[in-house]
């Protein structure tokens, strides 16, 4: 442990550090201070009702036959709460047997602290009851020290990229305008629509005409045909590491998502039965006002990709009349980009890789080595929580 930190502490050019913490398993009662302590940095924060279901309501953290820890936190100075690292566990499978994942979640260290943030991570990656860690939303300042531990990114998807498209030009070029702190915010925002409708009025028609005669259609709950869809769906990918589906993990991972109308969840059926879904959840911005929609899982039985054409002009259909600003898609394959190409997509470059993962069990981390192997989407670990 020692040989990390001070790796990682040459690494971020830490010549020194303040008064000694501790690290011990965060707990519920530690809501507020881990809240106040995340928001003072921009995170996104989340009630207790919602911040307490990713555990409470989660099946495998009720299973009595696994204790699982929440979290830890790094004290300091009369027990002050200066860090914190969530622990949120997640079921995959894959060759017809269960893995219990461990997910990290909103990571963050007060500055003055930052060269004990690796303490956090000790602790989360030498669980001793987990199959797989899995990252799924770090940053510039967090992925390096992933590394330190050995973690890998995820071989399949652009996990560093972002394919999106405007589909409100005056409101995305406002929000791009208070992003950039440029005055006369409105005036402006005038002036870039312009040239950002003409740049993809040419990709209008064909969205609007890509669909291929698919009926798409939408629901605002998870019933009995995704218990079906699910069981095929592993059945077809017995080979393919798969998160687990199921309408009750659905609805859990979902259930604020839905009460807060932040959900849709579009639908192909063929004779009745469910044969293609895909999930878009809204990511707003609201600091600049910025109203944004992303594509979060896509899964499709027998393999074919061409669904996606006819979700993606729904969805973009669905921005267009609601008044979303943007349509975005992170993570996608090589099989996706070939497609969402003929949508003419607008991209931008992320500041790193987001997607990292390990595991300790040799023989799951020789098989996880191989892409065929994996299907990420941001259905995994913490990315659409």
């Amino acid at each position: 442990m020692s040989e990390r930190i001070d790796a990682f502490e040459k690494q971020a050019k830490i010549t020194t550090l303040p008064l000694p913490v501790t690290v011990r398993e965060a707990s519920f009662v530690d809501y507020d201070a881990i809240t106040l302590l995340a928001s003072r940095y921009g995170l996104e924060t989340k009630s207790y009702e919602e911040w307490s279901h990713l555990w409470l309501g989660n099946l495998l953290y009720t299973d009595s036959r696994l204790r699982w820890p929440i979290g830890w936190v790094l004290e300091a100075d009369g027990k002050r709460i200066v860090g914190y690292l969530g622990n949120i566990p997640r079921w995959y499978e894959l060759h017809g047997t269960k893995i219990t994942a461990a997910a990290t979640y909103s990571w963050v260290v007060e500055s003055s602290y930052r060269g004990y943030s690796l303490l956090l991570l000790d602790r989360y990656f030498s669980q001793a009851d987990v199959g797989l860690f899995l990252s799924t939303t770090l940053n510039a300042q967090s992925f390096s020290a992933f590394t330190a531990f050995n973690s890998s990114p995820v071989p399949v998807g652009a996990w560093n990229r972002s394919a999106f498209w405007i589909t409100h030009y005056r409101g995305f070029a406002s929000s791009w305008a208070a992003f950039n702190g440029l005055p006369l915010v409105r005036l402006l925002s005038y002036a870039l629509s312009v040239p950002l409708f003409l740049k993809s009025f040419s990709a209008r028609s064909i969205r609007d005409l890509n669909s291929g005669g698919i009926e798409v259609g939408c629901c605002n709950s998870f019933d009995d045909r995704f218990d079906s869809f699910w069981r095929t769906l592993r059945s077809n990918n017995f080979g393919t590491l798969l998160g687990v589906r199921t309408r009750e993990v659905l609805q859990w991972h979902f259930k604020y998502a839905i009460l807060q109308n932040r959900i849709w969840i579009l639908t192909i059926t063929k004779d009745s039965e469910l044969v293609s879904y895909a999930i878009f959840c809204r990511l707003d911005n609201p600091k600049v006002g910025l109203k944004r929609i992303r594509l979060v899982d896509f899964q499709v039985l027998n393999g074919d990709m061409t669904p996606l054409l006819a979700m993606l002009s729904r969805a973009l259909g669905k921005c267009r009349k609601e008044g979303i600003h943007m349509l975005e898609y992170i993570g996608y394959s090589r099989e996706a980009e070939d497609l969402i190409d003929c949508f003419n997509p607008q991209e931008r470059t992320l500041p790193c890789y987001s997607y990292y993962y390990k595991s300790k069990d040799p023989s799951l981390a020789r098989t996880l080595a191989n892409p065929n192997v994996w299907n990420p989407t941001l259905f995994d670990g913490d990315s659409s929580l």
